[in-house]
């Protein structure tokens, strides 16, 4: 017999397949899975990043921002930025609305919000657009506020507002304010009033915290990334911060590139287990197919001709999971769109994004190849005999030249999943845990098969023969093992991580956390402060700290301007950060390393730094920090470092100053309150009364709002674990179908020899439970590991599981596989002793 062609080999397996891809399933819903979990986070994260791009000029007010805190541009600066296009002016910073007359019983007098100064320019791009009509530039006694505040105080259209000390007509209710993503995180619902409107308020105080942002729609000579980097170079002394439009919200492209990588890896990770499922599942499907081979080699097949055939067979089924996972994974980003309203940074409408389709087909075109090679090579190469004793005699082994092709499969797998990787040393960590895992499980398969084979044979014939079942020729305890280890491993990681999420605020947050935050109070008036705020609440407990504002321009001898990268992780890098002075070790502050100043110290500029913060840029005390407060540098040598323990929701800073250095610059302090909440309102009522210009800021708002970002992490967690759980309960399945047919065998002789159907079930049962009590402990630990990585290590939270939690999920999840490992079993109990004796 010739070898047979392409064609031939075609229409052989055309003919062979059947219609519902029997026994091919498990291999098309894997790959259906996996690809599209990929496809559809890595469409949702470029179609989210792309709409930030193209909305760029309106999301950041202009083609370019120059931002500053504390102070605002000189009339110099003012007419370099005009030289440059159209400018305009605006003026964030937090203050206190008081509603003036009467609103709803319930609301309440004054609440924190985003009070924003605009000029007559504004917006440069897009639209204020109102609730009852077109905007018009306000004048200095009129004010627009947002649906939030409008709720909250309940009030409308000609209601009035007290800001400091002005009062405003509201004109009308935002609708939608087009820059608002560009102004990052806020703390209160937004109101807009004009700049001499603002000035009004008299709120801006020497020190007072406040941001200026400078927006210049360019002329068309000009090049945004261009004037952007001239402009850093050329002002990096200053401390000014620049965006451009190509980078308008670079927060929450981080987040969303950073989330999606994450979520992505999972996704990989899930494929990868699921390959396992689906190299079970064709080696079921070639198992039950085994006759025919044995018969096609008979008449004179080649190897190559049954490689063919079934390679066709395979083929064209992980092309069609592939392709109606591209097609899901595609169509579910504006679903999710959708059913997220708000949550999202922005709301992309449908578009195809082909890199990431790309990628998530080469992945499962990748995973499909290496994980159905092994058995496809192993009916290649069996010879006919071989084949049909399989009942009774497995041989496993690959040739040379197979083990080469897996080989170079998955070094491009890996090579595809660093190669697309934002962070490729993470991408490389979650692939080197999930094959260790994996390793980990097959090594233990094998040990459990090899003792099994080497104990002393129970007396009882039950135990006999679930001891007999974990090493007979045949058997799939391996691949049982790995399929129900990683899936218990996955409902521990689960819950681990979705309880520590929940414990970050319930449990850690709530314990440590002022009341309230009060901001803007006049160094001045510290002693007046402090006298007001204890005749209000006589067991309240008070930090008052000094706040300025300073950015890092030069650090162990080297200019963060002239980086062509900030190091991983160096957040504080990016933009000013709060900068305080203190005399003595601030509260929630460990000192890890140097001394601190002496109370009286008069002496050159010494700082303390977080410790975290110099082991990210290498340094460490006795070296240099330059930081620009006001716009002037200041060089200081680093004397202490310090373990700040971020989590208490008080006064943290990364950079704390000897008192010499900074008294004499112009800022305001600020104080934490920790009291009785009952205290809340009148403690804000007395601090508005004394001090228009303040901010109060309650932390249980705070709190809400940390909570609700969390909350919508652990769901997208939760979502992408649960195809890996998915993933796992495949490869269960793929482990129980590819066993089939061997137990099928047994179970007939078994019948024939007088057992019952409940006999026979509770064999299978004591053998799934044997090998989940003996894996319970494993997968606790190896979930504990993962759950505690992403935790710690990928969010920088606590590490705080509730153990309850997640021992009854693991149990729960034991007890799932077990119904799994039954529901499997229960077919072959109906199985024909005939039928089952003709397939031997």
């Amino acid at each position: 017999m010739n070898g047979l062609g392409w064609r031939a080999a075609w229409r052989i397996a055309r003919r062979d397949l059947h219609l519902g891809f029997r026994g091919l399933r498990l291999l098309f819903l894997c790959l259906f899975l996996g690809v599209a979990t990929l496809a559809a986070i890595g469409s949702l994260t470029s179609a989210i990043t792309q709409e930030l791009r193209d909305r760029g000029r309106v999301i950041l007010g202009g083609d370019v921002e120059i931002g500053m805190t504390q102070r605002q541009a000189s009339l110099g600066d003012k007419q370099a930025f005009r030289q440059l296009g159209a400018l305009s002016e605006t003026i964030r910073m937090r203050a206190m609305a008081q509603r003036v007359g009467q609103g709803r019983g319930d609301s309440p007098p004054a609440i924190l919000t985003e009070l924003k100064g605009v000029d007559a320019a504004y917006p440069l791009y897009g639209a204020l657009t109102l609730r009852h009509g077109a905007y018009r530039p306000l004048d200095a006694g009129h004010i627009v506020i947002g649906e939030a505040l409008a709720e909250r105080l309940d009030i409308g259209r000609g209601a009035q507002l007290r800001y400091g000390d002005a009062r405003f007509i509201v004109s009308d209710i935002i609708a939608d304010e087009p820059d608002r993503l560009g102004e990052g995180f806020t703390l209160g619902p937004v109101a807009i009033v004009s700049m001499d409107g603002l000035r009004r308020t008299g709120l801006i105080q020497p020190g007072s915290l406040y941001a200026a942002k400078y927006r210049i729609r360019l002329d068309p000579r000009f090049d945004a990334a261009t004037v952007r980097k001239d402009w850093e170079k050329a002002r990096a002394s200053e401390g000014w911060t620049f965006k451009d439009r190509d980078r308008a919200a670079p927060g929450a492209n981080r987040f969303i590139e950073r989330m999606g990588q994450f979520l992505a890896l999972i996704g990989l990770a899930a494929l990868v287990i699921a390959g396992i499922g689906v190299s079970n599942g064709v080696a079921s499907y070639l198992a039950g197919k085994r006759g025919g081979i044995a018969t096609f080699k008979v008449l004179g097949a080649t190897a190559a001709d049954i490689a063919r055939i079934y390679r066709l067979q395979v083929g064209a089924v992980a092309l069609l999971g592939i392709g109606a996972g591209l097609l899901a994974g595609a169509a579910l980003p504006p679903l999710v769109v959708a059913l997220a309203g708000d949550v999202l940074p922005v709301s992309p409408g449908f578009r195809l994004h082909p890199l990431p389709l790309l990628t998530s087909a080469l992945y499962g075109l990748l995973i499909a190849f290496l994980f159905t090679f092994p058995p496809l090579a192993r009916a290649r190469t069996q010879p006919a005999a071989a084949l049909f004793r399989g009942a009774v005699d497995s041989r496993s082994g690959l040739d040379r030249r197979s083990l080469a092709a897996m080989g170079g499969a998955g070094a491009l797998l890996v090579a595809l999943a660093l190669g697309t990787a934002r962070d490729p040393l993470f991408a490389a960590a979650v692939l080197g845990a999930v094959g260790a895992v994996l390793l980990l499980l097959l090594g233990i398969g094998i040990a459990v098969r090899w003792s099994a084979r080497r104990l002393p044979r129970p007396k009882r014939p039950w135990l006999r023969l679930t001891l007999a079942n974990l090493h007979r020729p045949g058997a799939q305890t391996a691949a049982l093992i790995v399929a129900l280890g990683l899936a218990l491993t996955l409902f521990v990681t689960l819950a681990g991580i979705e309880t520590s999420l929940d414990a970050e605020i319930r449990q850690v947050v709530p314990k440590k956390a002022p009341a309230q935050i009060v901001l803007d109070i006049p160094a001045a008036d510290q002693a007046r402060f402090r006298a007001i705020a204890l005749r209000q609440a006589p067991e309240a407990q008070l930090n008052i700290v000094p706040v300025l504002r300073g950015t890092i321009t030069a650090y162990g001898g080297q200019r963060v301007a002239d980086l062509e990268q900030l190091p991983e992780g160096a957040w504080f890098l990016r933009g000013e950060r709060g900068v305080t002075y203190s005399a003595t070790l601030p509260e929630c502050s460990d000192l890890v390393a140097g001394r601190w100043w002496p109370k009286d110290y008069r002496g050159p500029p010494l700082v303390s730094l977080d410790a975290e913060a110099a082991d990210t840029l290498g340094i460490g005390v006795g070296d240099r920090l330059t930081v620009s407060i006001l716009g002037r540098e200041i060089e200081a040598r680093i004397a202490s470092l310090r373990k700040v323990n971020w989590d208490t929701m008080g006064f943290n800073y990364v950079l704390v100053f000897s008192p010499v250095t900074l008294r004499s610059a112009p800022h305001s302090v600020a104080a934490t309150i920790t009291m009785d909440p009952r205290h809340d309102t009148a403690m804000t009522r007395a601090l508005l009364a004394a001090f228009p210009g303040v901010s109060v800021i309650a932390v249980g708002d705070v709190v809400d709002q940390v909570g609700m970002i969390l909350t919508q992490m652990s769901r997208a967690i939760l979502v992408a674990a649960s195809v890996a759980i998915l993933a796992g309960i495949a490869v269960l399945v793929g482990a129980i179908a590819a066993a089939r047919q061997s137990r099928s065998y047994d179970s007939v002789i078994l019948k024939t020899l007088g057992a019952t159907r409940m006999q026979l079930l509770g064999g299978q049962a004591l053998e799934y439970g044997l090998l989940a009590a003996l894996l319970a402990l494993v997968a606790l630990a190896l979930g504990s590991i993962a759950a505690w990585f992403v935790i710690v290590q990928i969010f920088d939270f606590t590490w705080a599981p509730d153990w309850h939690v997640v021992l009854a999920t693991l149990a729960a999840g034991a007890l799932l596989t077990l119904g799994i490992g039954l529901g499997g079993a229960l077919p072959l109990l109906s199985v024909r002793p005939a039928r089952a004796l003709r397939q031997v």
